[in-house]
């Protein structure tokens, strides 16, 4: 059998060098982290009734089913009879579109019964506890739709480009250059000069009874 190559060399480990990133990683990296800026600098952005189109049953069981009756009616007015009608057709065809899927072990999602599978890494696939639990949960998805580039209806060109928004990396380059100072005397800036005459001299500066 043939020995495993050792790691260490006289006594000490070997470090493993990192593999670079891909250069076409290594931009699809920045274009995600300027998103998440932007949605830092802009959280009207949650606000929209157009995101309920992104995915429809997710909504209903986020935030419809914590709205009162007359937060439903409030919306209802602000997205119109057209807007309200097309997500309720979507909702309903992706209701028939996974019954073949569900094998009736599971209720709908409409009446807040369904239990998603809690293995799931995705967070909005848990149930909420509560309504701000909820609202953060959709918050949630609708984050990790747009940092993914999955909203056709924004332009993302405009932030892709945009260095402004790449504060984190600012910030890390900043802790960066801190941590790789030497210390420094203070010495010349906190010590008066009748002090520094006195050190010259050979004084401590403690008087000998």
């Amino acid at each position: 059998m043939s020995e495993i190559p050792s790691v260490q060399s006289n006594g000490f480990q070997r470090p493993i060098p990192r593999e670079p990133v891909p250069p076409g990683r290594a931009a699809q990296i920045l274009a995600q982290n300027r998103r998440r800026e932007y949605l830092v600098r802009n959280t009207t952005y949650f606000d929209s009734l157009e995101h309920e189109l992104a995915d429809p049953i997710l909504y209903e069981r986020l935030v419809k089913r914590f709205q009162t009756p007359a937060e439903r009616e409030a919306e209802g007015k602000a997205k119109g009879y057209g807007r309200t009608l097309e997500a309720a057709l979507e909702r309903g065809e992706s209701k028939v579109s996974d019954l073949p899927q569900s094998n009736g072990s599971s209720h709908s999602a409409a009446n807040g019964t369904e239990t998603p599978d809690a293995s799931l890494d995705n967070s909005w696939a848990h149930e909420a506890t509560d309504k701000e639990h909820a609202q953060q949960l959709w918050h949630d998805f609708l984050e990790d739709r747009f940092v993914h580039g999955q909203d056709e209806d924004f332009d993302y060109s405009a932030i892709d480009d945009n260095e402004d928004l790449d504060s984190m990396i600012r910030k890390d380059a900043e802790d960066a250059w801190y941590d790789d100072e030497e210390p420094s005397w203070v010495e010349d800036d906190a010590t008066s000069d009748v002090e520094k005459d006195a050190l010259k001299r050979g004084e401590t500066g403690v008087q000998d009874f």
